[in-house]
């Protein structure tokens, strides 16, 4: 079903493009909070004491370690550990009277180098007292705490591009959910029994192709539905006709027997005549219940045997022949309008034959032998068919028909996927038999 579909119209195109698109407006929501981000950490960090505010903290943090660890300023190692620990720390410089004893860039180089180093040097620095063993120092500390800021100011950026990201597609998704859910309510209102709502179809992808098959098979189970429907009404009519028409012959008789019975009759060509009519209704009764017969045995669930594909001719050509022949052979001109074509069918040849023989015995029955039996080709809607067209003969008598052949025609045309119309048109009778049918490839 989806083979159909266009690439781009299908949901993993469409899924693609919505990533692609989210994901570029991720990245433009990335790059503009980043540039307006460092523009913001910048003004902030000139224009805020926010500087001085973590050297103080750092400064705390050296003289709580100092404290515990009862630290010295020659104790360069110790001090060189406490920098390796603390990552936002870029140097430290360590003041005794006045005089550089640590620089955490050359911690171990102060301790072999004669040059002192004043602390006036480094004027420019802030300095931090820290009590140390020896007595008291003072430090000078600088970090990279802008980085720090842009860190986090980069970390927010990538939050806020992965909302987007994620926001952008469900929203894209969102549309494709609610239509699922929508037949999913529509199936449920289906599986309730109201065939009558049809399922709604919108788009081109693969969910509308869903939708297509779900309402054609809504149509096609209304349509079985309704048949089956038919099929019942026919049945019961077809039962309350055969009981009528059954008990006419049958009251008939019981009436004649009776008569025989009591010996109420003139002369023996009277008790003759009750006999014939006794006969001729028993006849009736026989042709009755044969009607039933082949009609409840037609309209079983009882599954049958299809040929392979033949062609239109080869199927119906022999059929044909033997029914032209017995028609004139009856006393009636048959006019054989058909056109064959070179396209193939699939039927049972049992059935065929079985409709053929009912049709000859109705046109037998009701036809006019005055005016031709036509035979002529049908078409409808992607089938075709055989059309068959008498008048009606004037000295019939039309209680006789009950339906039931006709009935089990239409019955056995259904089981083959055919259909089968029956008109009249004044005294013009016609009845059509159309056949699925496909190409010769």
């Amino acid at each position: 079903m989806t083979q159909g579909i266009p690439r781009r119209n299908s949901l993993y195109f469409q899924l693609l493009l919505l990533l692609l698109f989210s994901m570029l407006a991720a990245v433009g929501v990335f790059y503009g909070v980043d540039r307006i981000g460092e523009e913001m950490v910048y003004d902030y960090y000139v224009s805020s004491d926010y500087s001085e505010r973590k050297d103080e903290l750092y400064v705390s943090r050296l003289q709580e370690y100092v404290s515990q660890e009862k630290l010295s300023t020659s104790d360069v190692l110790a001090l060189s550990k406490w920098m390796d620990k603390e990552k936002v720390l870029s140097s430290m410089l360590v003041f005794k009277d006045d005089i550089l004893v640590y620089d955490s860039d050359y911690p171990e180089e102060l301790n072999i180098c004669n040059e002192k180093i004043p602390k006036n040097y480094y004027r420019w620095n802030a300095f931090y007292s820290v009590q140390f063993s020896d007595g008291e120092a003072e430090i000078s500390l600088s970090g990279v705490y802008d980085y720090q800021l842009y860190n986090y100011m980069i970390f927010a950026a990538l939050a806020l591009s992965a909302v987007v990201f994620v926001i952008l597609v469900l929203m894209g998704i969102r549309k494709k959910m609610n239509y699922i859910r929508k037949l999913s309510r529509e199936i449920e209102i289906l599986e309730g029994g109201d065939l009558d709502y049809s399922v709604t179809v919108s788009g081109k992808d693969e969910l509308t192709a869903l939708a297509q098959g779900l309402e054609c098979m809504r149509k096609s189970f209304k349509n079985q539905v309704q048949q089956e429907a038919e099929i019942v009404r026919e049945n019961q009519k077809i039962v309350t006709q055969m009981s009528h028409d059954l008990r006419t012959p049958l009251t008939s008789i019981m009436l004649y027997t009776e008569l025989l019975e009591k010996g109420t009759y003139k002369d023996e060509e009277q008790f003759c005549e009750y006999i014939k009519k006794i006969h001729r209704k028993t006849r009736r009764m026989k042709q009755l219940t044969d009607n039933l017969f082949e009609y409840s045995l037609v309209s079983s669930d009882q599954e049958i045997s299809m040929e392979e594909l033949e062609s239109e001719k080869l199927l119906f050509y022999d059929l044909f022949s033997e029914t032209i022949s017995y028609l004139e052979h009856q006393g009636f001109q048959v006019d054989f309008q058909v056109e064959w074509s070179e396209f193939r069918m699939q039927v049972s040849t049992d059935y065929v034959s079985r409709i053929l023989d009912n049709i000859t015995s109705n046109i037998q029955k009701y036809a006019d032998k005055k005016a031709p039996v036509t035979i002529g080709t049908a078409r409808r809607n992607g089938m075709r068919g055989f059309y068959f067209e008498n008048r009606i003969s004037c000295t019939g008598d039309p209680q006789e028909s009950t339906g039931v052949g006709i009935q089990s025609i239409k019955n056995m045309m259904t089981k083959m996927g055919g259909k089968c119309t029956v008109s009249q048109e004044k005294d013009i009778f016609r009845l059509i038999l159309y056949f699925p049918y496909c190409e010769i490839s």
